[in-house]
């Protein structure tokens, strides 16, 4: 009786160590896989972000001549709030750079498209996390209504940066303020149309994109 129950027994044990022996290779067989796709997710950021800024850039370029008209707003803005945070400032960095690379290098302009562009990016990547990427009418109007209050802080900023940067006198920056306002209202019906006319099918668009 003792025997057949030690046999009971080892038969029991080896039976538990096969089932363990069979379930513990599978997460380890799934580990190859989810390398592969988070890499390959990895490489689509990548590209959709470099894709994107090259538009920004050419979007920029395109409408240099034309004082008060730009299209980076809507474009960045809807760019954010569909793919996020992470692809939003990586994007704004990027332009910003290249921009400068195209326009040249003046430090007070780099200095301001570096903290404009990523925060707005930001701000927007998050509204788009918050709001779960809607894209009805009251989202279109929230979101006209702060690009207008940013575009606005993208002069006042300028205002700031530029005179603190090369030392103009109380007079100097007061006069450099009042001359940008003219730019800015355009800037600000540009930016008010813009994004009103164009979020919903930019983001319809958008919505394609997978990664």
């Amino acid at each position: 009786m003792e025997r057949r129950e030690d046999q009971a027994r080892a038969k029991a044990v080896e039976s538990v160590r096969e089932r363990a022996g069979e379930e513990k290779p599978a997460p380890e067989k799934n580990v190859p896989a989810q390398k592969k796709q988070r890499a390959l997710r990895g490489v689509g950021y990548v590209a959709v972000v470099a894709v994107f800024s090259a538009l920004l850039l050419g979007a920029q370029y395109a409408l240099w001549f034309v004082k008060g008209v730009e299209a980076v707003t809507v474009l960045l803005l809807v760019f954010s709030y569909r793919f996020g945070v992470r692809c939003g400032v990586l994007s704004a960095v990027a332009f910003s750079l290249l921009r400068c690379l195209l326009f040249g290098f003046f430090p007070n302009v780099v200095i301001l498209y570096l903290l404009y562009y990523p925060l707005f990016a930001a701000c927007f990547g998050g509204l788009g996390n918050a709001l779960r990427r809607r894209a009805d009418l009251k989202t279109q109007l929230l979101l006209t209504a702060l690009a207008v209050l940013f575009t606005a802080f993208f002069t006042l900023l300028d205002d700031a940066v530029t005179p603190l940067f090369y030392g103009y006198t109380k007079e100097a920056a007061l006069a450099y303020f009042l001359a940008s306002l003219p730019t800015m209202a355009m800037q600000c019906a540009c930016a008010l149309l813009t994004v009103f006319l164009l979020f919903r099918p930019l983001m319809a668009v958008l919505r394609r994109v997978r990664l």
